[in-house]
């Protein structure tokens, strides 16, 4: 979790008030954050990554001082007409297609300021921002750019500029090679055929998004009192978020919103949109999961507490917000401004005795087996991109994806191997044979509440310069013989695998998975350099098996 340094006086003047220090320390760690110390002036606060909005000193005194009580409900933010715009080049597409920007009038910045906004700048890169990969943030001081802006995607070799921190102009090459920032984040534009630019009506450079701004128009000092802000990256929702972020920081500063025109490919779009969202609260629900008897009134005064505002239960939520997806997140709220110190202490009316699960069990000696026989338990993460789910394997299987993903693992895995073939494409360094297995969820599409059925699979894969369908095959048998279930293998042809070498994995009469050598394509495609074999089995259909012997 990334940590903050708040000004304690800042903070308090802020705030409007000032609390005795036990009293400060008590709200601080009730808000739903880590305090780790307060030392004389400095307040040190670990923000926990769904609230990217606390990362600055206004976004954490807002929060406190309605928390505390100092100024409760929504705080409206508005954006005037700048009347510019920022003009989005098709050439974009496919590298790095959206921004969101605005203008910032007003500010009277100074050393203690700009420490601030780097401060903010920099962990929503880390953060929210996934090291710069989801989204990019770039300031300037408005004065030293001419509207109106375009961003737009160049060939390398065309591009030269000085940026912030060099002493002479330098090429996109030698800016990736040779700068700082190009060594940390140059890897984010290896092998894309052009680079992002932001360039100004005169042809001037404004940044390389998302390594480095212009010295010449992308450095604000303590003389800048007007900048333009944009945040580039591949979710326009995602970066209107981050954008709003820091404008209302900014606004917090004393500064004045403007918004400008995007003018993208298919339409026209405002930026920033500081419109509160709505959201229909659901009392009920709340006071089920939160075992409390609360009124509409007694829920709309915690949530102002929170920085809302309500109103005939419809909850109006600040544009800041990254959090806020479900009921469950106003629930959140609700249970930090009610306090949780305040809920009764009650031991459950219940009186059970906790028994390990048999499929537990079953997994669990399948693992000790596995693991007797010398291979190596991965654990991998749900979700994968579907360029590994299909084409690196070679597959056109259907895969579940995510509604409103956030990055490119956006589809929940159908099979453990692809998982397995990462693991291996990433430990190509270490020594073979590298024999892994792996026991965990896969989905499908299928007859059930939510429309997705959830599977436990076993999958193996051996990978060695001598492995063959043989040794597959025989790992498979000796498995089979030690959890006393007999199996054959019916030939089949499977997308992915070599033909004659791939085959269904029969037992009892049903299929209960597949195993085969993976085809050489397939092989190429995760970049390996030795052969791989393996099979996958439904675990659950094999418990039950296991259960009838």
């Amino acid at each position: 979790m990334p940590t903050i340094t708040l000004n304690k006086q800042v903070v308090e003047k802020l705030l409007g008030k000032q609390l005795p220090l036990e009293e400060l320390k008590d709200r601080i760690a009730m808000l739903g954050t880590d305090l780790e110390d307060i030392t004389g002036d400095e307040i040190h606060v670990q923000i926990f990554p769904n609230r990217p909005d606390l990362l600055s000193e206004q976004g954490f005194v807002r929060a406190l001082s309605s928390f505390v009580g100092a100024r409760s409900g929504l705080k409206n933010y508005a954006a005037k007409d700048s009347g510019q715009k920022v003009i989005i080049d098709p050439s974009v597409n496919g590298i790095r297609p959206y921004t969101a920007c605005a203008i910032v009038k007003g500010l009277k910045f100074d050393e203690e300021k700009i420490k601030e906004i780097i401060q903010i700048q920099e962990k929503l890169h880390v953060t929210y921002g996934r090291n710069r990969k989801k989204a990019a943030i770039g300031i300037y001081p408005l004065e030293k750019i001419t509207f109106p802006v375009t961003y737009k995607a160049e060939v390398p070799e065309k591009i030269r500029f000085r940026p912030l921190e060099a002493g002479s102009e330098m090429t996109a090459a030698e800016i990736v090679e040779e700068h700082q920032a190009g060594k940390e984040y140059g890897h984010l534009l290896k092998g894309l055929p052009r680079y992002p630019l932001f360039e100004d009506a005169k042809g001037e450079i404004l940044s390389m998004p998302p390594i480095i701004n212009s010295e010449k128009t992308g450095r604000v000092t303590a003389h800048t009192k007007d900048i333009f802000v944009e945040c580039s990256g591949f979710d326009f929702g995602v970066l209107s978020t981050c954008l709003n972020i820091i404008v209302t920081a900014l606004a917090d500063m004393g500064g004045e919103i403007y918004s400008l025109k995007l003018l993208y490919p298919d339409g026209a779009r405002s930026s920033p949109a500081l419109t509160p969202q709505k959201m229909k609260l659901d009392l009920p629900y709340v006071n089920k999961r939160l075992g409390l008897q609360l009124s509409a009134a007694e829920a709309g005064k915690l949530l102002e507490r929170m920085g809302y505002a309500c109103q005939d239960g419809e909850v109006s939520i600040p544009a800041y917000r990254a959090d806020i997806l479900h009921q469950v997140d106003l629930i959140e709220d609700i249970a930090i401004a009610y306090g949780y110190e305040n809920f009764p202490e009650e031991i459950p009316d219940v009186a059970t005795i906790g028994e390990e699960d048999a499929f537990e069990k079953f997994a669990d000696k399948v693992r000790e087996l596995l693991v007797g026989m010398q291979l190596l338990e991965v654990k991998n993460f749900h979700l994968v991109t579907k360029e590994e789910l299909t084409a690196k394997m070679n597959s056109s299987a259907a895969a579940v994806p995510l509604k409103n993903a956030l990055g490119e693992h956006n589809h929940l895995r159908n099979a453990l191997f692809p998982s397995l073939m990462k693991n291996l494409t990433e430990n190509q360094h270490h020594e073979y044979p590298q024999n892994i297995f792996e026991i965990g969820r896969v989905f499908h599409h299928g007859d059930s509440e939510t429309g997705i059925v959830e599977t436990d699979h076993l999958s193996v894969i051996l990978c060695h310069d001598k492995t063959d369908f043989t040794e597959a095959r025989q790992a498979l048998e000796a498995l089979m013989l030690a959890v006393g279930i007999k199996c054959s293998v019916k030939e089949s042809e499977l997308s992915g695998f070599i033909e004659g070498r791939v085959g269904e994995v029969m037992a009892n009469g049903e299929n209960i998975g597949i195993i085969g050598e993976f085809h050489p394509q397939v092989i190429t495609n995760w970049g390996l350099l030795m052969p791989a074999v393996g099979f996958e089995l439904d675990l659950g259909r094999l418990f039950r098996l296991a259960q009838k012997d």
